[in-house]
């Protein structure tokens, strides 16, 4: 009798003992190139069963992966690569390649026999990236005691079982793929994992596969609520689709639901501490991310004083957890997120007092694109580049299908076009990062001490998107009624 599928990647299947046996293999490579326990290696790759593969090579040699998201432009992954000083590389990405010595994942990989790998708890076991809102992104990093944490946290939240099937569309290099992957094999669960996002490919899956739980960010909501033919599709198997990296859309999660019958799980995690919250499978809810999970303390603090609050009261959440993160590299960039055990998560709301959290803004001023966290400083860094750009700055609008689009305000010292400003941007730093759009102001508005008054051009680019909105709306109306 054959082994039972752990992992489909397009009309590829693997076993549990396969993707063990590939991993050893693979290790047996990585050792023979002088990997070693507490070793740093990164890895930047595509959607493919060797990502997993290599996260479990690496791990089964002690050492910990530096995930590069494969969207990153040269100067990103230099930056990465500066602060994390990896001795080896392994990937499919020309970048990396380019960079330092890298072992290809197209090499064949012959399977080996290993023995099982104790893991040391306290022994880094992964790099990922979140974005500061001074500078570059720092690297976070998670040890095995912290990621078996979270992958407990997110198992439970879920009431994920080796019954369940699921598919993974996001990139693995985020927390959320990463997460995903890493739960769904401690699990048990079914597996598949797909090369990019096209929808009526998810949705076909959903079909054929008998999908049980659908993992979704804000654009494949959207894709989802806007598809025209989304009746066609059997998704009778799914118990229901997680929403998470940015807060819900009401409007289009209530369209998906009445057009499929299939309702939403709001989750709310961070790159820092993977799970926080999770909504009750049972009456979810879509004001609200839910409650804490069981084994993550939750408080709300002033954003004056930093002393805590009572229930209803609006601050700063804070989060403590077996699964926060050990800290960032830069090492010296952790004091300003943690202290005394507590996480910062630069969200402001408020919870009530049955526990509900409700997220209303950020105190930090970061822009969520998607799953994506996009620094301010990183962009306005690309535009100040230019010669004909004076000052600037960068902030985030809503947006339905992204969570948050960027805008750039920019002031002019001589002719310069939005396009080529985009462009410009486009070409240094990841798609994500892109502007959606460029203002041309008369001047950036700063405090005395310099600091940019973000909320009020944010504040005014919505006033300004509505008053058009509203002007296109009438006119309209005027050209149907004549």
């Amino acid at each position: 009798m054959s082994e039972r599928a752990a992992l489909v990647f397009e009309d590829r299947e693997y076993g549990r003992a396969e993707l063990a046996a590939l991993a050893d293999g693979l290790a047996a490579t990585l050792a023979r190139r002088g990997v070693r326990a507490g070793q740093r290696v990164a890895l930047m790759s595509s959607n493919r069963p060797e990502f997993v593969i290599a996260v479990q090579a690496i791990w089964r040699l002690g050492a910990a992966v530096v995930l590069l998201s494969p969207a990153w432009k040269r100067g990103e992954v230099e930056h990465a690569l500066e602060i994390t000083e990896p001795e080896h590389a392994v990937g499919d990405h020309p970048v990396l390649a380019e960079l330092m010595p890298m072992l290809h994942l197209d090499e064949p990989i012959t399977p080996g026999h290993g023995n099982d790998v104790p893991y040391d708890p306290a022994a880094d076991a992964v790099l990922v990236f979140s974005s500061g809102t001074t500078g570059l992104p720092k690297a976070v990093r998670h040890t095995h005691a912290s990621l078996a944490a979270a992958v407990r946290h997110w198992r439970d939240a879920l009431r994920l079982t080796s019954h369940d099937r699921i598919q993974i569309v996001t990139p693995p290099s985020h927390i959320l793929g990463l997460l995903n992957i890493v739960t769904a094999l401690e699990t048990g669960s079914w597996l598949r994992l797909h090369r990019r996002f096209d929808l009526d490919r998810l949705l076909h899956h959903i079909e054929l596969d008998r999908i049980t739980i659908e993992m979704a960010v804000a654009p494949i909501a959207l894709a989802l609520a806007s598809h025209p033919k989304l009746e066609r599709y059997d998704l009778s198997s799914l118990r229901y689709i997680m929403w998470g990296a940015t807060p819900v859309t009401p409007g289009i999660a209530e369209t998906v639901t009445r057009r499929t019958g299939v309702g939403w799980v709001p989750a709310y995690g961070a790159s820092e501490l993977p799970v926080i919250a999770c909504n009750p499978l049972d009456g979810a809810r879509l004001d609200t991310p839910g409650r804490p999970v069981p084994g993550v303390d939750l408080r709300v603090v002033s954003l004056g004083n930093g002393q805590p609050l009572g229930p209803g009261e609006t601050g700063e959440i804070e989060v403590r957890s077996q699964s926060l993160m050990a800290g960032y590299l830069p090492a010296e960039a952790t004091a300003e997120a943690l202290h005394d055990g507590w996480y910062r998560t630069g969200d402001v709301g408020r919870v009530d007092a049955d526990g509900w959290v409700y997220l209303t803004d950020r105190s930090k001023e970061m822009i969520k694109v998607r799953a994506f966290q996009v620094a301010p400083a990183e962009v306005e860094a690309v535009l100040h580049g230019h010669p004909e750009v004076a000052d600037c700055a960068v902030f985030g609008v809503p947006d339905g299908a992204d969570g948050e689009a960027v805008v750039a305000a920019v002031q002019r010292s001589g002719p310069v076009e939005a396009a080529e400003l985009i462009e410009l941007v486009g070409n240094r730093l990841a798609s994500y990062k892109r502007p959606r759009r460029v203002e041309f102001v008369d001047g950036i508005p700063r405090l005395p001490s310099g600091k940019v008054l973000r909320r009020v051009l944010k504040e005014q680019a919505i006033e300004e998107r509505a008053l058009q909105n509203q002007v296109l709306k009438e006119r309209d109306g005027r050209t149907s009624d004549g």
